[in-house]
Parts: structure tokens; C-alpha cells; sequence
């Protein structure tokens, strides 16, 4: 059974434009332009051969597509003096042997994410390997949803959602130890999920940004929010440090699931219907304002097992907010009408 994508709360940005989201997938076995020539297969456009670890598919019905080993001194102008340019190539070759080539997709809406799902499939069938097929391969999928608005209130109910998911988001991914142990995806400190989760934290956008840098000063978090705040307050950013690699953006730069391309059983909707699970808990202040306070009390900064268990219980009685990944009857999900809504309730 083909699992649907569903919709999140908010539709539409503050501007009334669909929200779009922008996927990136990382994977070995299969070399650039071969992948290029899958997304050209499906969709259309022209390709580029930059060099041998690098393409771009330009034109397509979706957008720009970026095909590039995962490896920035592979890349003429991604770092490193232009003398160095003869021995990228070389460089790549090398790297290619334990880092991943990433697709990174043109931001799509909620719609076109099932055609996503057919270039999972190319890549399959062509001998594309993911995270499972080696203990070196530390690959993940990201999501980079758009943010529906850009206010202290809206960005900080996502935050503390996710920060109360996230034991659960977790086990559900069963997030690969690799992955784990090696730091891109690193858990927030349990003293801030605590502080940010109260429901009595309201710091505006400015103290939330400052608390953030204060407490994270890495982009390596299962959710960077580095990009949006480049994005909304860059000299604030740029005042609590400098990263070369932070695009600024205006989305939310969820990490953390794994990009499990050889199992047949595994889809992107999966993964982004439980992102979605994230904004439905934000847009009911009440619910998050009762699990906050039930984290706090209950201690599940550190029993974060049994905090996964409470967010089970929570999930069973609100059946709206995640289906799971099998019932998605009456579920608001891509290609059904658009009057079939979810229960979720929107905050503000």
C-alpha cells in the first residue's frame, strides 16, 4: 500500500502561497550522472555535467535539481584556491569511496511530493544504497519545510513541539547508530527542551534566537534552525558566530531520518507525515501548553523512553494528529479534496 502524504495544519504562507518544501536525499552506489539521468527520465529538463561528481538537472516541471557529491573540496568554488582545481576531480574519486552523493530537489508543494516518490524509486531500481546497506553510511534525509509564518509565536510552538516529539521521532526512525554517533544529528540539551517546553516560556523572537545560539551553538541538531534565523535576523547570527555553510533560508531544517533507500518498504511520505505530526501538536496550544507541563513534571528530559511511551498515549487519544502509516482514512493527505480537513486545531 502506497503511503500518502499528508497535509499540515497551515496550508499557505503568510503571503497566501502554497507552502513548499524542499527535499534533500543522500545515497552511494550510483554516481551523478546517473542519478541526473533519473530525474531527467521523470522529469524532464537539461543536464549539466559539471564534472564527474556534480550535475545539475535545470528546466524540469518541478524546478532545479542539484546532484553533487557530498564533499565541498570536490567542488571547483566551494572552497579551497582555484590551484587546487586540477586535483578535485581526484579528491572526488576518493571521497566517493565513504561519502554520499545528495539530490537536492527544487522546493515542491505538498502535492508534488509523490513525484518524489517516483525518483526513490529510479534510484532504487539503478542500485542506489542508503543508510542500512553499510555501517559507514551515515546518510540521511532532510526536509526543509517552509515556514507558514515568521512570528515568535508560531516559530516557538513548532519548536517546543518538536522538542516534545522528539524521543519518539527517534524510535519511530529507528535513527541509524551511525548516524548517531556521528554528531550531525545530535539531541538538544535536555535542560533547554525543558526550559523551552514550559508553557510559560514566551521570549519573542529575538530572546528565542538569543537562547537558541546560547544553548546550541552547532548547526549539528536533529532540527537546525541556523538557516531560518540567517534568514529573519542574520546580524544576530552573525554576531554569535560564523558557519560558511549556513544558507539562509526561510524554512525549518529537519534532519533527522535516515534515507533507508535499499529497503522497498520505506518511503519519504513516511517520514515527512511524522514532520507532519510536529505542526499539528504546535497549532493546538492547549495540547502542547498540557504535554509541556507533563514533561516537566514527569522528569522526561531524562527518561526518554518512557516519555516516547506518553507521546504513544497521546498519539492514540488525538488519532488526527499521526494515522500512522497504514490508517489514513478521513486524513487531510495530497490529491484528496481539500475540504476533507484533519482535527488538528490551528493556534493564533
Amino acid at each position: 500500500m502506497t503511503t500518502p502524504f499528508l497535509f499540515p495544519p497551515l496550508r499557505t504562507t503568510s503571503q497566501g502561497t502554497p507552502r513548499r518544501v524542499g527535499v534533500e536525499l543522500e545515497f552511494a552506489d550510483l554516481d551523478a550522472p546517473s542519478a541526473a539521468a533519473c530525474v531527467h527520465r521523470l522529469f524532464g529538463g537539461t543536464i549539466t555535467v559539471e564534472n564527474p561528481h556534480r550535475c545539475l538537472v535545470t528546466d524540469t516541471r518541478l524546478g532545479d535539481f542539484t546532484v553533487e557529491l557530498d564533499m565541498r573540496s570536490a567542488h571547483k568554488g566551494k572552497g579551497g584556491a582555484a590551484i587546487l582545481d586540477p586535483l578535485r576531480p581526484l579528491w572526488g574519486n576518493i571521497g566517493s569511496l565513504v561519502m554520499p552523493f545528495e539530490i537536492a530537489a527544487p522546493p515542491v508543494t505538498v502535492e508534488q511530493m509523490t513525484d518524489l516518490e517516483e525518483l526513490v524509486a529510479c534510484l532504487r531500481a539503478l542500485g542506489a544504497a542508503g543508510t542500512e546497506a553499510s555501517p559507514l553510511f551515515a546518510f540521511g534525509l532532510h526536509f526543509n519545510p517552509e515556514v507558514a509564518r515568521t512570528d515568535g509565536d508560531y516559530l516557538l510552538d513548532i519548536l517546543k513541539a518538536f522538542l516534545l516529539l522528539a524521543p519518539w521521532l527517534r524510535r519511530e526512525i529507528r535513527v541509524d547508530v551511525t548516524r548517531r554517533l556521528s554528531g550531525f544529528i545530535a539531541a538538544f540539551p535536555t535542560l533547554y527542551a525543558a526550559k523551552v517546553v514550559d508553557p510559560a516560556y514566551r521570549p519573542g523572537l529575538g530572546g528565542l534566537i538569543d537562547d537558541y545560539l546560547a544553548d546550541n551553538p552547532t548547526r549539528n541538531r536533529e532540527l537546525d534552525l541556523f538557516p531560518l534565523f540567517a534568514h529573519l535576523d542574520r546580524d544576530r547570527l552573525a554576531a554569535a558566530m560564523e558557519d560558511p555553510h549556513v544558507r539562509p533560508r526561510p524554512t525549518f531544517h529537519y534532519r533527522l531520518p535516515n534515507a533507508r533507500l535499499g529497503d522497498p518498504g520505506w518511503s519519504l511520505a513516511a517520514d515527512w507525515n511524522r514532520w507532519v505530526a510536529v505542526e499539528r501538536v504546535a497549532a493546538d496550544r492547549a495540547l502542547l501548553d498540557g504535554l509541556g507541563t507533563d514533561y516537566r513534571r514527569s522528569a522526561g528530559a531524562q527518561q526518554l523512553d518512557s516519555w516516547a511511551e506518553r507521546i504513544d498515549a497521546m498519539l492514540a487519544a488525538n488519532p488526527g494528529i499521526y494515522p500512522g502509516i497504514q490508517d489514513v482514512a478521513g486524513q487531510d493527505v495530497a490529491g484528496q479534496d481539500e475540504e476533507t480537513g484533519g482535527p488538528a486545531r490551528q493556534a493564533g
